[in-house]
């Protein structure tokens, strides 16, 4: 059982890239003893299903019970407080030293250690120094987890006791000076140590607060789902907390300063010079002012009144109506159609908003009662015929919990009416309310109309989802955004510079709203990026230098690859459902899914291990019959794929194959036509996938027969893999000379087939 002991815990510290900082470990301290790293527990799905029966419990045990981390950024300074606090769960007393790593370069200063309040003197190692004292606990352990840290100094602090049943608090306190590349300060924190736990973690709290001389534009964490607050422009608060779950990624922050109205940012990622390279674009617009005259918009709001809304439904509908009127500002034109069988107007033309226009509109969300038919096509084209002015940044919020009934029905044509009626390029919004809606028509109506669709749960408040919508779009600073990159001396045979950018369309950007656009480049070197749009009715031209690199010297921009393809998979699901059956776009599919770990109901196959990876034909057609679900464009079905397939095409970070958005609750959902047979299997491999699928850093191993097999290798490559035996002298040269950045592919306890620098190797315990 001494395998399933502890050897280590996580705590976390501030880490600062590329990719420097502080990570605690806590080392139990017994020259007769070999204690593991507990491994990391799986997260089972909301479903039956019959579960391992745990080891008993040993006697040395540990559970991390609260982490809290509270960073002061000021321009490019980091004091850091952090505090973990853990418990001996075992029944015997733990005497264990504190040790934190200092990943690369990481300079950290004024350094304190206090344990539940007594401060503990802490010895400097040398990068020298650690990797002998690292090496020594994963030979006498044999435990390769500690290898992600090779190559880097530490501190130590003396030993201390922990009694069975005993809490115990460590808290630290630094500061550090933070680096910056292409303009943008970069930290990483590393929070992914912390799933070394025998159990979930309670809480988990991170709190940064960054402050600055200048206006503070783009912030951003590609790993992790943050909350910012800007009070002003000199200041931003950045917050994540989660309870009971296990940390999968480390956690990372990026942010500027600058001046202007809009703050443009460009990282870029190539592991190959042979191919395409992929960069991330940030742009922030300029925080409003409350002194500056805010922008005038128009909005009309579309709501359904059909019988099918009756009850709950409606009166969360009226709420959301009065949310926006509330929140108009003066200025701003609007208007208000309900719809069942018939279409009325709040009013037969857009209204300036005012007092008295409000208490007007007022009465008349009052009066708003369900009954009737549901005639979409003529409240689309009632609401979409007032907008005249394309001067003006216009939206449509459009509201349906249900399929036309009544007028036009064919979904084809209404899209077409509604395209046709849009002579302004007004954006809309639709929201999708229950499973009884046509998602498909929905998703056609917003791509034809530069817009996007969401999808209400039936459990789910109505008004609070149109509330975060219209305080994300109240404040339009550019409309009609379009990016372009130019290069000097391009020549036309090289072709086009940059292909793939998504979001693809033109788009608004919004007061303290984050864009993250991804794309690919062919070309490197130093480009120009220009942004055209409209701003104050004007049209307007920005430009702003950036740098794609001919070759990524290590992996620590890699997330922006693995970022773009999360985007394109949501793209080729979009147009497999609006456009039809593609082969070409499902291998695609398959691919980038393979390579990535992205793994969808319609690829979670792969995480079957008797799945061959490498058999692209056979693994194209698996897939190809599950997109057959794709055919539901209503029922639970359907709103659950359409409501996947969108959180892909915006998503910000690039989940683990295990947490892929709704990846469970699209399995469980599939029914009907397409869907029906596949139910079964989704459940299953929904848990497959935390079994057997592993997302480390920018690669997925997978598990065949036995071992693990990183998803970057060939079949030729496997056949010609150099065999090392774990723990061998061998095994800690090749992870001495490859230092963290390839050494963390190498922590397995089976057997691991995996690429450093284009070699494979097979390392067997």
């Amino acid at each position: 059982m001494t395998r399933w002991l502890p050897r280590l815990f996580g705590l976390l510290l501030f880490l600062v890239p590329t990719i420097a900082g502080a990570q605690g470990i806590l080392v139990v301290v017994d020259p007769h003893q070999r204690v593991r790293w507990p491994r990391p527990i799986i997260i089972y799905p909301p479903y039956p299903i019959p579960r391992p029966v745990p080891p008993p419990r040993p006697p040395v045990c540990y559970k991390i019970k609260e982490l809290d981390v509270q960073v002061r950024m000021i321009d490019q300074v980091a004091q850091v407080r952090v505090s973990q606090s853990f418990v001996n769960t075992g029944s015997r007393q733990l005497e264990v030293s504190f040790i934190f790593p200092l990943p690369y370069d990481g300079a950290v200063d004024q350094m304190t250690l206090l344990i539940d309040g007594k401060e503990y003197p802490a010895k400097l190692l040398s990068a020298k120094e650690a990797r002998r004292l690292y090496e020594e606990i994963v030979r006498k352990n044999k435990d390769p987890a500690l290898l992600e840290w090779m190559g880097t100094g530490l501190f130590k602090t003396s030993v201390f006791p922990v009694p069975p049943g005993a809490k115990r608090t460590v808290s630290l306190r630094y500061s550090q000076l933070c680096r910056k590349q292409e303009g943008l300060t970069d930290f990483l924190f590393p929070l992914s140590t912390a799933k070394y736990t025998s159990h979930a973690v309670e809480k988990v709290n991170i709190r940064v607060s960054i402050e600055s001389q200048e206006e503070i534009k783009n912030v951003y964490s590609p790993t992790h789902a943050i909350k910012i607050k800007r009070p002003d422009d000199s200041h931003a608060t950045i917050t994540y907390k989660v309870k009971n779950e296990v940390p999968t990624s480390d956690f990372r922050l990026f942010y500027d300063v600058g001046k202007g109205k809009v703050s443009t940012r460009v990282l870029s990622y190539r592991p190959d010079n042979k191919k395409d390279g992929y960069f991330l674009l940030l742009a922030s617009p300029k925080i409003e002012a409350s002194k500056e005259k805010p922008p005038r918009k128009t909005v009309v709001f579309v709501v359904d009144r059909s019988g099918s809304m009756s009850g709950k439904k409606i009166e969360q509908a009226r709420s959301a109506l009065k949310f926006v009127l509330k929140n108009f500002r003066k200025g701003d034109l609007f208007n208000i159609v309900a719809y069942d069988s018939q279409v009325e107007s709040f009013r037969p033309e857009l209204q300036r908003f005012d007092e008295s226009s409000r208490k007007a509109a007022m009465g008349f969300v009052e009066g708003i009662y369900a009954g009737g038919s549901t005639n979409i096509d003529g409240a689309l084209r009632a609401a979409l015929g007032q907008l005249q002015d394309s001067s003006r940044p216009s939206y449509v919020v459009f509201l349906t919990d249900g399929l036309p009934t009544a007028g036009e029905t064919n979904e084809m044509k209404i899209v077409a009416n509604a395209k046709e009626e849009n002579e302004v390029r007004a954006r809309i919004f639709a929201f999708g309310v229950g499973y009884d809606v046509n998602s498909r028509l929905l998703d056609r109506l917003v791509r034809a109309n530069f817009g996007q669709s969401e999808y209400v749960r039936p459990n789910e408040d109505i008004e609070d989802r149109v509330s975060r919508l219209y305080r994300r779009i109240e404040s339009p600073v550019m409309t009609g955004v379009q990016i372009e990159f130019v290069f000097d001396q391009l020549k036309t045979e090289e072709g086009k510079p940059i292909n793939r950018v998504y979001p693809k369309e033109s788009f608004d950007l919004f007061a303290g709203e984050q864009l993250v656009l991804v794309g690919r480049y062919k070309k490197s070197g130093t480009a120009k990026v220009i942004v055209r749009g409209t701003v104050g009715g004007k049209k307007q031209k920005l430009d702003f230098p950036a740098k794609l690199v001919k070759k990524s010297k290590d992996e620590s921009q890699a997330f922006i690859e693995k970022l773009w393809a999360v985007r394109r998979v949501g793209e080729i699901l979009d147009e497999l459902d609006l456009k039809g059956k593609n082969d070409e776009l499902v291998r695609e599919l398959v691919k980038l899914a393979t390579r990535h770990g992205i793994l969808t109901p319609y690829t979670s196959f792969l995480a079957d291990e008797n799945t061959n990876v490498h058999d692209l034909a056979a693994n194209t057609r698996r897939a190809d019959r599950r997109l057959m679900a794709l055919e539901d464009a209503g029922g639970a079905a359907g709103f659950a794929q359409r409501a996947m397939k969108g959180k892909l095409q915006r998503a910000a970070q690039a989940a683990p194959a295990a947490s892929m958005p709704d990846m469970d609750a699209v399995g469980r959902a599939f029914s009907g036509r397409g869907g029906g047979r596949f139910a079964a299997e989704a459940k299953k491999e929904a848990l497959a996938v935390r079994m057997s699928v592993r997302n480390i850093g920018n690669r997925a191993f997978y598990r065949r027969d036995g071992q693990w097999v990183d998803s970057t290798l060939t079949a030729e490559q496997e056949q010609d893999a150099t065999r090392i035996k774990q723990f061998s002298d061998a095994y800690f040269t090749l992870a001495r000379r490859h230092n963290r950045t390839l050494a963390q592919y190498m922590v397995f306890d089976e057997p691991v087939l995996v690429n450093l620098e284009g070699q494979a190797y097979l390392i067997e315990p």
